[in-house]
């Protein structure tokens, strides 16, 4: 198990660009999954992205196409790029990792607030 903290939440304009970090306490070569959720207010939390130890990615239908999920086991750090935001993308972003596929999520970042203005 390992601790994460993200950062790079923010205000930004709509049509800006805005990069999230999610900086891991120990190494995530070994993480099968690692990604991101938001949750804005009055919703449900949603699955945004999230990436496999190969490096295989997958989005959300809402965000395919205008973000990108990265991740640097050197740096032990995931990243999530967002571009061309809409307000719509405004929410806390919460990092999580799960060791295996077989096993829940077993960390979760204290979360990042980006708020996307009009």
């Amino acid at each position: 198990q390992v601790q994460l903290v993200e950062s790079g939440g923010g205000l930004v304009q709509a049509g800006g660009s805005l990069r999230l970090s999610c900086v891991a306490s120990g190494s995530i070569a070994g993480l099968d999954d690692m990604g991101w959720y938001r949750q804005a207010p009055g919703q449900q939390r949603e699955l945004v992205a999230h990436i496999a130890s190969n490096d295989f990615a997958d989005y959300s239908a809402s965000v395919s196409g205008r973000f990108s999920i990265s991740r640097d086991n050197h740096k032990n750090t995931v990243y999530l790029q967002m571009s061309s935001l809409k307000p719509e993308d405004t929410a806390v972003y919460y990092c999580y990792a799960q060791s295996t596929y077989y096993s829940g999520i077993d960390s979760w970042g204290r979360g990042t607030q980006v708020i996307v203005f009009s």
